[in-house]
């Protein structure tokens, strides 16, 4: 079988993702308290359970990491993981985000890429991170991948819905792929499967983008996570005054003073219209003010499960941590199933990097850890 690891992992996503693509996650990293819960109730069962190290992961020795997560000597095929990203974030505005102490955590990704010599790294973040003022950070990493013996191939953004998942998400994707390795055969992205009416007209072979109405079916009866804020009498009937399936704020006739003087963010309070691809789901994506996260008829916002559903999160995961940590974790999260696709297309890469490459003894986290600083 296949391993991976799972650095940053949240709640789970990438890890779900990587078991349904079927390989066997060994070793997780997280410090939110509440998406330790989450990742803990989930997956810390059984023989196969990953190793979940909580501490702060700029305080782990990495080679340490691996010789724990892999104590047979067994390969690490590939390292995953999206660093905390929000230095990166498109919301940041003037200079703000830049030099950003969390920026460098995706470094710290990278002296784990190093100890565990993975065949491959799949590393996620916003697309902010391609901005013009982030390009010292972003090129620091790409130096810091070929002194590391691999080729980093560009970072591409991808959008959710061109993969038939029900919400217009776009994020960056790197990836990174030991020196050696025969992938002249592969194409990053894979293809997409879905797409605009426009981007149909050209290529036939492309299905209509994924609504969400299925993420608004009934939740199960004994679920945690069927809940939703609990709003003013206030916000309530602006609510019944805006029109259902996509309707927005200015159809309420509600106007707050920054909206006199601020006509942006023009979504908040607006209604999701399920027969098209969701918002993307922020760590904000259950409360209304945040986006349009209102639910299509009912006056109020959407539940976390209605969220989780978005993110192609399976009913029987459930969130820990109460309301508002759960959408947290939910927003957070790489989309399950889009996971799943972008690892199952690197799974023959993967096993190549059985076949070719032996691993070395100095590759499995035998140096010490100051071998893996950078300056």
């Amino acid at each position: 079988m296949l391993n991976c690891a799972d650095l940053f992992s949240g709640a789970g996503g990438f890890t779900l993702a990587a078991r349904q693509a079927g390989l066997r996650v060994r070793l997780a990293i997280e410090n939110d308290r509440h998406a330790i819960g989450t990742y803990r109730a989930n997956f810390c069962k059984g023989a196969l359970a990953p190793r979940l190290l909580t501490d702060d992961i700029k305080e782990i020795d990495a080679c340490k990491a691996y010789r724990d997560a892999f104590p047979d000597g067994d390969q690490c095929d590939l390292m995953l993981g999206g660093p905390p990203c929000q230095g990166f974030s498109t919301h940041r505005i003037n200079d703000a985000g830049v030099d950003d102490h969390r920026n460098d955590l995706i470094h710290t990704y990278f002296d784990f890429v190093r100890a565990f010599s993975p065949s491959a790294f799949l590393m996620e973040n916003v697309p902010g991170m391609l901005w013009e003022r982030h390009t010292a950070a972003l090129d620091r990493f790409y130096l810091e991948g070929a002194l590391a013996g691999y080729d980093v191939r560009e970072a591409v953004v991808v959008d959710a819905r061109n993969y038939g998942i029900g919400q217009r998400r776009k994020r960056v994707f790197i990836l990174g792929i030991r020196s050696g390795l025969d992938a002249s055969n592969l194409t990053w992205p894979p293809q997409p499967t879905h797409g605009s009416e426009t981007a149909r007209r050209s290529n036939p072979d492309l299905q209509p983008w994924v609504n969400c109405v299925s993420a608004f079916a009934d939740a199960p009866s004994d679920d945690e996570n069927d809940v939703h804020m609990t709003h003013s009498e206030e916000l309530v009937e602006a609510f019944r005054k805006t029109p259902a399936n996509g309707g927005s704020r200015k159809d309420s006739g509600r106007v707050l003073p920054c909206h006199r003087t601020h006509d942006g963010h023009k979504d908040v309070y607006g209604r999701i219209d399920p027969q098209q691809p969701a918002p993307t789901m922020t760590t904000a994506c259950i409360n209304p003010s945040k986006g349009r996260f209102v639910h299509p008829v009912e006056h109020h916002g959407i539940t976390v499960r209605q969220a989780a559903r978005i993110q192609t999160f399976p009913d029987d995961f459930v969130f820990g941590g109460g309301l508002m940590a759960a959408g947290k974790q939910v927003g957070n999260a790489v989309p399950v199933e889009l996971g799943r696709q972008l690892i199952a297309h690197l799974l023959p890469l993967l096993r190549r990097g059985r076949v070719v490459e032996e691993r070395e003894a100095p590759a499995v986290g035998a140096e010490a850890p100051g071998e893996f600083e950078t300056a």
